[in-house]
């Protein structure tokens, strides 16, 4: 038997993803803007509060259980800037471009560049849930001053990741999907949820 399980994003990435996944465990996976679900503010300053701010806002929202993410890539040098600011950190509007410019700037000082990505995850089984689930990855890599590949998004193309020599834009998204922060995020959830 299946159960459904709103995922508090739109993203058709995550919702893929996620939905696979889940799916060998028993949750029917779908997206909250199919319940007309806004998206939740993130005032936090942490990875955790703001991804059970967004899973108790979808559970609220729709009377299911829900699931969130957040993520972001933290720089050592840069005390783990721009983390939970990593989709805003050149300002309004979100840029991708605007974004990575103003870190490779950030770090011109710096010769230390190494970084990782972390992805939060957090799952209620109701929007009032006293024991959520929490599972975390950690993706380690070097920021890289000239961008390569063409996969991916966010800081991607910057971000070398550890051993490979590859950027994770130069990663296809099996491969990708395989050595994430959000794929051992997922693995620990699935481990937690079985």
């Amino acid at each position: 038997m299946t159960s459904k399980l709103v995922l508090a994003s739109n993203n058709p990435g995550k919702l893929a993803e996620f939905g696979t996944l889940l799916a060998t465990i028993g949750f029917d996976v779908r997206p909250q803007g199919q319940f007309n679900v806004p998206e939740a503010d993130e005032p936090f300053h942490t990875f955790v509060e703001n991804a059970l701010e967004k899973a108790r806002h979808a559970a609220r929202l729709t009377g299911l259980p829900a699931l969130a993410d957040d993520s972001g890539v933290c720089v050592n040098a840069l005390a783990g800037q721009p983390g939970v600011q990593s989709a805003r950190y050149a300002g309004a509007p979100k840029s991708d471009v605007r974004n990575s410019e103003k870190l490779i700037a950030d770090l011109q000082t710096h010769t230390d560049k190494s970084a990782y990505y972390y992805c939060v995850l957090v799952y209620v089984r109701h929007a009032d849930d006293p024991q959520p689930v929490i599972a975390d990855g950690r993706w380690k890599g070097t920021i890289i001053d000239v961008p390569r590949g063409s996969n991916g998004f966010g800081y991607d193309a910057y971000f070398e990741v550890d051993g490979l020599g590859k950027t994770a834009a130069e990663l296809g998204a099996a491969e990708k999907n395989q050595l994430s922060h959000r794929a051992q995020a997922l693995r620990v959830l699935l481990d937690k949820l079985r």
